[in-house]
């Protein structure tokens, strides 16, 4: 929990020089939720939080998402990235991920942020472990308006893996999908609760390998959580 976007909010407060060659004052935004739900019996506290600093053309992100499960830290990942806008509503990123849980290694991220057409928020990146072991994870989202307050945004995750990965149990091609419809309502601009449906699917031979191990590929929640931003 240490790494949540607050934690990364006072970290930046020490790069802010490092951008001042291009803008006099630079801008930065600090963004995070935070859910919990209940899984198989289990209390699940989950996060997924991002921070940046800097002017239009470059920036550094700082991600970092995870779960927790019966005070259990389950997963824990920290990125890292340099970002350059390359076109409108586009920028290229490059930098390092950091898995934390449940196996501590090392990645060199490449990727790309932006607005696809039709309004669909886009993040597509490729990860290169310290072993060699190649990946890469699709993300999109868009806002449906019912008001100018409460807002449906259907959301997903795909990840797909270049080689069979025996120590993280996932097999070559795509891995698993998670789908989800969040509602939420925006109290302020900056503070929003939210009710999120997920589905998670393993695919492939990730589900393969999932099965043998007395496990279900398929998991779905009901998350409760909270949405700001500063």
């Amino acid at each position: 929990m240490r790494i949540f976007a607050l934690a990364i909010g006072v970290s930046l407060a020490g790069i802010a020089p490092a951008f001042a060659m291009e803008e006099a004052t630079p801008f930065h935004l600090v963004r995070a939720e935070i859910d919990g739900s209940r899984i198989d019996g289990s209390g699940v506290i989950t996060w997924d939080s991002e921070a940046w600093i800097g002017g239009d053309r470059n920036k550094l992100w700082l991600k970092s998402e995870g779960d927790i499960a019966d005070g259990e830290t389950e997963a824990a990942e920290i990125q890292a990235l340099w970002s350059r806008n390359i076109a409108p509503y586009w920028d290229a990123q490059a930098g390092v991920r950091f898995d934390l849980e449940p196996d501590s290694k090392t990645y060199l991220a490449l990727g790309f942020q932006g607005l696809s057409p039709y309004q669909f928020e886009t993040e597509a990146t490729a990860f290169i472990s310290e072993k060699g072991d190649v990946s890469a994870r699709l993300r999109q989202s868009f806002d449906l308006l019912f008001t100018q307050r409460l807002i449906l945004e259907p959301h997903v995750e795909i990840n797909l893996y270049g080689q069979d990965v025996a120590d993280a149990g996932v097999g070559a091609g795509l891995s698993d999908i998670d789908a989800g419809l969040q509602l939420r309502y925006e109290i302020t601009r900056k503070f929003a609760p939210y009710l999120d449906f997920t589905i998670t699917r393993d695919l492939g031979e990730t589900a393969q390998i999932t099965r043998s191990r007395g496990d279900d590929p398929e998991e779905a929640a009901v998350r409760a959580g909270v949405r700001f931003w500063f």
